[in-house]
């Protein structure tokens, strides 16, 4: 109940106070790259139900000569860039919180094909809500492996507490202005998740 009160508290009052900096990134979203301004994917929620996420537009819908989409690097604007960068394009999801779809912290929420790739150690993450920011997210973000990512998460579904997010809300905070962990390297998105297999 702590939790579910923080989260929409947090939600209202974020919304609140950027409010014009979302509607200032709505217009340049919507000059550049034209409609829809949100981005919506489904992604898996609490017990891998899923949901639809929102966030900010980052990248065009290029296409090559055979209607395939180009590669995420050659889509990413340098708005989506700079979004990416400072994280606004993940403030679209204070609406989830509101709605009870995700918490201000917790693992983040990915794709819905990665769902069977998971150790059943792994598919714990999703016995809590998916969230915002989360203890994976200031312990590397995307300059991490999956598996660390995976342990973090299941690391913090044993260990949650009030305090505990209350800590990672301020450190994510911190991360977000020093720009830590933002790329795996030199991609321009997070390569996907291909199993427990993989090395990448």
């Amino acid at each position: 109940m702590l939790k579910r009160c923080m989260d929409i508290l947090g939600a209202v009052v974020g919304l609140v106070l950027l409010l014009p900096v979302l509607a200032i990134v709505a217009v340049l979203i919507r000059i550049q790259m034209g409609s829809p301004v949100l981005f919506k994917q489904q992604r898996p929620g609490l017990h891998g139900k899923p949901f639809f996420m929102l966030k900010f537009r980052t990248m065009t819908n290029t296409k090559d000569e055979h209607g395939n989409l180009l590669p995420d690097e050659k889509r990413l604007t340098w708005l989506g860039k700079f979004l990416r960068k400072t994280s606004l394009d993940e403030f679209p999801e204070l609406l989830n919180v509101l709605k009870g779809e995700m918490s201000l912290v917790g693992p983040r929420p990915l794709l819905m094909q990665y769902l069977p790739l998971y150790s059943p150690e792994q598919a714990r993450r999703h016995d809590v809500k998916p969230g915002l920011t989360g203890w994976a997210q200031i312990n590397g973000r995307n300059a991490i492996r999956w598996e660390q990512k995976f342990e973090y998460d299941v690391w913090y579904v044993d260990h949650q507490s009030f305090w505990l997010d209350i800590k990672i809300l301020f450190m994510t905070v911190w991360k977000v202005v020093r720009r830590d962990g933002i790329n795996a390297d030199a991609h321009a998105t997070m390569p996907a998740f291909t199993g427990n297999d993989e090395h990448s």
